[in-house]
């Protein structure tokens, strides 16, 4: 199988050109690669926009149909190009005069008004101008910070810093004069965008609300307990010049939301994250009413509303891949899909726990002889994220090849609140750990597990927890996969990115410098010795959130322990936008867990030679030995809806 055989899908939906609405643009597959195309809903047509070796993720559509796309190199960097609807005509530059940076936002106003966000490690400045014209410098901001939204007139602009901070919020005129500023304490706060009305000024947010808002920036995470107070809210609330900040009390919902303007201006296509699932709700800010959407059971990947009362929405359940759906019947480009629904039997499970139930997805191979088959923890990444009973081509390729998957929303994950959210009072990730543990042991005590097979796969956040799990822990799992982990957490605030250096030290309560305790007590590398099960570690020369240097120095400590494990190094960045790169994790992955999964008794301690990896290794479709296929939809995992926790673009989280 060729890298040409492999597809990519994006989970977003299209963007849509406000004045024509038939007019789209996406990410979509091409030969393997994530790349920029134009849609055409009256005719159901697609264009190619973008060819780049790597592949183009980031694009967006103007009033003026004009589709525009981030071109970057494998650091993450570069800049922003447009062109016509229609082609034919050369790519232009968004503005002139700006040298690579980081894509911290793009907005283009309904008066014609472009303002770009660059960021360079270190902070982020603002640029506006007019399309293709030259740029000028208006804001910079040192640490954390995106371009929310420019308003219609294109007279303000909206910074978004870090949610919890004295800067969550900054309004700022075009010329880069300070209009207001919104703290986000003690109450979190997420800007959503500036109403497309012309009729008056109003931005959209989201407010964390009651009393788990001020322990939350009172405390530090790790102190938290059972004992502590009620669990919070999220609302909707607005701000207009002269008025301020307006919660809408009315509004409240006990798990994350995120928010889209209608083309009104006046009423809110709310979607909600809760225990794994999503529901749409469109709340009327003037009659104070909240009237459900329906949709199918199953996650809600992106929801977007358009004239005509038009909604559309992306679904999918654990069986469905993502599907793009349209509430009035507008022609929406089709997803990588399958013949029928995937493999195995999907459900669900509730453990006790110190801060309340851990909720838990689980999926088992159709029924067949023997007993319980081999057990994989897929572990999520984030930490502000969670499992969701949606598709994952790892969950379909694991119960294919006859493994049983367990998906844990272990406390600090998003969808439960914030007080569920919040609870780290074991230690940062010692206390997800502690809960990967717990069902573990439900899951024996129910029958649905083998003690002599099970084994960790995480990625990110979850590749973390993974290793730590595998040393704090090392009886308890027979294989262990880590893909593009934080191994030292000292070393990976030293040398991330300002916002994963700012979540870090909100997780634990200051840096390496001041509580260096806290950071080696959750730390993998501490506990490297420690582990006892086979283990691979995948990573990223070019990682800027996880970075290489910290997993070279786990790798280290491994061989000098004479721990068994093997590496593989993948020439990409933290995100990689082909499908042959996630093909070569997705088939050694499996292939390796196979191997030591379905094998009795434990690994032994010889040292093992690591092995290497080359960027744009395949692999065949069916791996051999195992009962299935791998299916050839691959998973990208940067999800760009916005939302107030897991899926905002804002969110620091490593994945």
């Amino acid at each position: 199988m060729t890298a040409g055989d492999f597809r990519v899908y994006q989970p977003a939906l299209p963007e849509v050109c406000t004045r024509d609405p038939q007019r789209m643009a996406l990410a979509a597959d091409a030969d393997g690669r994530c790349e920029i195309f134009t849609w055409q809903a009256a005719t159901g047509t697609a264009r190619q926009v973008t060819d780049s070796r790597d592949g183009t993720l980031h694009c967006a559509i103007d009033a003026d149909a004009r589709v525009w796309w981030f071109a970057e190199d494998r650091n993450g960097r570069g800049r922003w190009y447009f062109e016509e609807f229609e082609g034919g005509g050369p790519r232009r530059p968004g503005l002139t005069g700006l040298r690579p940076g980081l894509p911290h936002g793009l907005a283009v106003s309904g008066a014609g008004t472009v303002a770009i966000g660059l960021g360079d490690g270190r902070g982020t400045t603002v640029h506006i101008g007019t399309p293709g014209g030259p740029a000028r410098p208006v804001a910079t901001v040192d640490g954390p910070a995106l371009l929310a939204g420019i308003s219609p007139s294109g007279g303000l602009l909206a910074l978004s810093g870090p949610a919890g901070s004295e800067r969550a919020v900054t309004l700022l005129t075009c010329a880069g004069a300070p209009l207001d500023r919104l703290s986000g304490v003690p109450g979190r706060l997420w800007a959503l965008g500036f109403a497309p009305s012309t009729a008056g000024t109003e931005l959209l947010l989201v407010q964390e609300c009651g009393p788990e808002s001020a322990a939350h920036e009172q405390e530090d995470v790790r102190q938290r307990t059972a004992d502590g107070p009620a669990n919070g809210r999220y609302r909707l609330a607005s701000w207009r010049p002269g008025s301020g900040l307006q919660p809408h009390g009315w509004c409240c919902f006990d798990t994350e939301i995120t928010g889209r303007w209608y083309p009104d201006g006046r009423r809110v296509l709310i979607r909600q994250d809760r225990h794994g699932r999503s529901t749409l709700a469109v709340a009327d800010l003037d009659r104070h009413t909240l009237t459900p959407v329906p949709t199918p059971p199953g996650t809600v990947l992106d929801a977007a509303p358009h004239p005509g009362d038009d909604v559309h929405y992306l679904w999918t359940d654990t069986a469905t891949p993502p599907r793009m759906r349209s509430t009035a019947g507008t022609r929406l480009p089709a997803l990588a899909t399958l013949p029928g629904r995937a493999p195995g039997r999907h459900g669900e499970l509730w453990t006790d726990g110190p801060d309340g139930p851990v909720h838990t997805l689980l999926s088992r191979p159709d029924a067949g002889p023997g007993g319980c088959p081999p057990l994989v923890f897929l572990v999520h990444g984030g930490p502000a994220d969670h499992a969701r009973d949606a598709y994952d081509p790892e969950v379909h390729s694991l119960v294919a090849s006859g493994f049983a998957v367990a998906r844990v929303n272990y406390r600090g994950s998003t969808g439960y609140g914030p007080r569920w959210r919040a609870a780290f009072g074991e230690g940062v990730g010692l206390t997800q750990v502690a809960d990967l543990v717990a069902v573990r042991a439900d899951l024996l005590r129910r029958g649905l597990a083998r003690e002599d097979a099970i084994g960790l796969w995480g990625t990110s956040w979850g590749g973390y927890l993974a290793l730590l799990a595998l040393g704090t822990r090392p009886g308890l799992w027979q294989a262990g996969v880590a893909v593009k982990p934080v191994a030292d957490c000292a070393a990976a605030h030293r040398s991330g990115t300002p916002a994963l250096r700012a979540l870090d030290e909100r997780l634990f309560g200051g840096t390496p410098d001041t509580v260096p305790e806290r950071y080696a007590r959750s730390s993998p590398l501490h506990y490297a010795a420690e582990v006892r099960a086979p283990l691979l570690v995948v990573a990223a020369t070019l990682d800027a959130k996880c970075p290489p240097g910290q997993v070279r120095g786990y790798l280290t400590a491994l061989r000098e322990a004479g721990v068994a494990h093997e590496s593989l190094w993948l020439e990409t960045g933290h995100d990689g936008y082909t499908g042959a790169h996630h093909m070569t994790v997705l088939t050694r992955a499996v292939r390796f867990l196979d191997r030591h999964l379905r094998r009795s008794g434990t690994a032994h301690r010889a040292p093992r030679p690591s092995v290497g990896g080359v960027s744009g290794e395949t692999g065949e479709s069916v791996v051999p030995g195992l009962r299935g296929p791998i299916p050839d939809a691959v998973r990208r995992q940067n999800r760009r809806s916005s939302h107030a926790e897991g899926h905002h673009p804002q969110r620091p989280a490593r994945g």
